[in-house]
């Protein structure tokens, strides 16, 4: 595999798919007050269920979608920290539009926190728009959705 491809995670990359998406979060930790989501979830689960796709040997992103009826759904997309600026959530994100045309589905939806400033200036420069802003829980979220055409 070269750096540029983008595969379906496997059982051996649930280490890796964790150690990323920590790396990628950590420093969210005292902003929001919290430990983010994504660094919470069951990897080797979501792997299991064929929702993770990574890039990079050694696996350097990642993204975990789910599949519903009338969306695409982004529930984490995660670059490590010495890889950002390199062009890696650039081809995640292109490689979430090509899979959800695949799909035959026409939108993709993601939310983000509202204290992850960063990820507020990316998403819009890829075609994202801000559906709404709700507090679920102890979690202020920005949603966001791009419709395909």
């Amino acid at each position: 595999m070269t750096n540029e491809e983008i595969r379906l995670a496997t059982a051996a990359d649930v280490s890796a798919v964790k150690a990323v998406t920590d790396a990628a979060y950590r420093h969210y930790i005292e902003r929001i007050g919290r430990v983010p989501l994504p660094m919470e979830r069951d990897h080797a689960a979501t792997v299991a269920e064929g929702r993770v796709f990574v890039t990079g040997e050694p696996v350097v992103g990642l993204v975990a979608i789910e599949v519903h009826e009338d969306h695409l759904y982004v529930d984490n997309i995660a670059v490590r920290p010495d890889a950002q600026g390199t062009g890696v959530g650039r081809r995640l994100l292109h490689f979430v539009d090509a899979h959800t045309r695949a799909l035959g589905l026409s939108e993709i939806r993601l939310y983000t926190n509202a204290m992850m400033w960063e990820n507020q200036k990316i998403y819009p420069k890829y075609g994202y728009e801000v559906v709404e802003r709700r507090v679920d829980g102890p979690y202020d979220r920005v949603h966001y959705r791009k419709r395909l055409d």
